[in-house]
């Protein structure tokens, strides 16, 4: 087949079976509501250079330091997308490689740790994510982990008692950021537990990068040794990982990402991560995360009204976790109802849950995706009631298609990117 024959062929044409899967999980996206908290939209620009050229090109190692030729443009990409990480958050080194935020975590720890050293990372049903110690990842199974959570009484980060535990186990690196944590961390306070037990600190902004972009939540920067994040989820882009800290830690950075952990680079990935990345230093892009937190707060706000319980009594970020144990209910039996009728979450275990996670007692809930769509507070509100009446629909499933409709009335006015 001669190649301006095959550039004429569209997906449907080749490959009928992809193309059809693709079609379908567009009309999910356009049909549902997307309120998982780690999902998001990203711009057409960003869609344009992730299925762009760059995707051909072989690139190892790092700008006028390839071991291929041939790489005089992607170089002028990857330059692009580490200089506006850098002026995003204000540091010294940037490495836009990592395929995933757990590839990015994996390599501050090759490159600052050796196998069997201590860590101390907050507990997975406490928030925590796989990659910050969980014994079905690799960082349980290569380092010691020790792991601290939430108070029973507040929900929310015990400074003390997390002190004495790093003061009782030395660990050698200290991992913050979370997946489930809807509160603002107090970065200084890690950053002075850390330095009193000669540990380093590592924050994981991967859920709230966007907002520290925007300037609407704390920063790491000057206090973390290392930060790692995804850049989609709030920060809107494309998925995969990046990493950020001093110039002089970010030559072990580099060198142990690649050779170290990595190949070539996904350099389509990296032309879409400098497109976003662009986006995120223009002014639009902070009204976008101040609506997505007043989203939150208002979706929050409205749960808890109609009877529902927030974890730690609200959130200060893009996301929540909902108790809806207390409706005598369970988070799987409530994400099932709520996929049938058009409203993606997903089921979270809560602090201290009595139900293993494959069941939990809690879903989570967060409005970056419903934010890029245009949905604001009187939206936010309409969501919560459907929400709401799901969950006493649970068992009966007589409201299931009034409830469906619903849903695809707000989407039917709100399109996606």
């Amino acid at each position: 087949m001669n190649a301006r024959l095959l550039e004429s062929l569209s997906l449907a044409s080749t490959d009928p079976e992809v193309a059809r899967a693709i079609a379908l999980e567009e009309e999910r996206q356009q049909r549902n509501l997307e309120l998982i908290a780690s999902e998001n939209y990203v711009s057409p620009a960003v869609r344009e250079a992730a299925a762009s050229v760059m995707t051909n090109k072989y690139a190892e190692g790092y700008p006028g330091r390839r071991y291929y030729g041939g790489c005089e443009y992607v170089d002028i990409v990857e330059t692009l997308a580490v200089a506006r990480l850098k002026a995003l958050f204000g540091v010294e080194y940037a490495n836009v490689q990592p395929h995933s935020g757990a590839q990015a975590n994996m390599t501050v720890y090759f490159a600052a740790l050796r196998p069997g050293d201590t860590i101390m990372g907050t507990a997975l049903d406490h928030g925590g994510h796989l990659t910050h110690g969980s014994k079905v990842s690799f960082s349980g199974q290569l380092y010691n982990v020790v792991t601290y959570g939430v108070s029973r009484r507040s929900e929310q980060f015990d400074y003390d008692e997390i002190r004495a535990i790093a003061k009782a186990h030395k660990p050698k690196m200290i991992v913050t950021g979370w997946s489930a944590y809807s509160r603002i961390p107090d970065w200084q306070a890690f950053a002075d537990i850390a330095h009193e037990v000669g540990a380093l600190l590592l924050a994981d902004i991967a859920h709230v990068a966007g907002l520290i972009a925007a300037g609407l939540h704390p920063s790491p920067v000057g206090h973390a040794d290392y930060i790692t994040t995804t850049t989609h989820k709030t920060l809107r882009g494309p998925r995969g990982g990046a990493i950020m800290c001093d110039a002089e830690r970010g030559k072990g950075i580099a060198k142990m990402l690649f050779p170290g952990i990595q190949g070539g680079p996904l350099m389509h990935i990296i032309a879409a991560k400098a497109v976003a990345f662009g986006e995120a230093l223009q002014p639009a892009f902070r009204e976008y995360a101040a609506q997505v937190v007043a989203n939150a707060r208002a979706l929050a706000r409205t749960l808890e009204q109609r009877g529902l319980r927030i974890v730690t009594g609200g959130t200060d970020n893009h996301l929540m976790l909902v108790d809806v144990s207390v409706r005598g209910l369970t988070g799987k039996a409530v994400e099932a109802y709520l996929d049938s009728i058009g409203i993606t979450v997903n089921k979270n275990t809560i602090p201290f849950d009595p139900q293993p996670p494959a069941v939990a007692s809690g879903i989570r809930v967060g409005t970056p995706a419903v934010t890029t769509r245009g949905l604001r507070e009187p939206e936010m509100e309409e969501i919560a009631a459907i929400m709401s009446a799901a969950m006493d629909d649970v068992a009966s499933g007589t409201q299931r298609e009034a409830l469906r409709a619903r849903v695809y009335e707000l989407t039917s006015r709100f399109g996606v990117p």
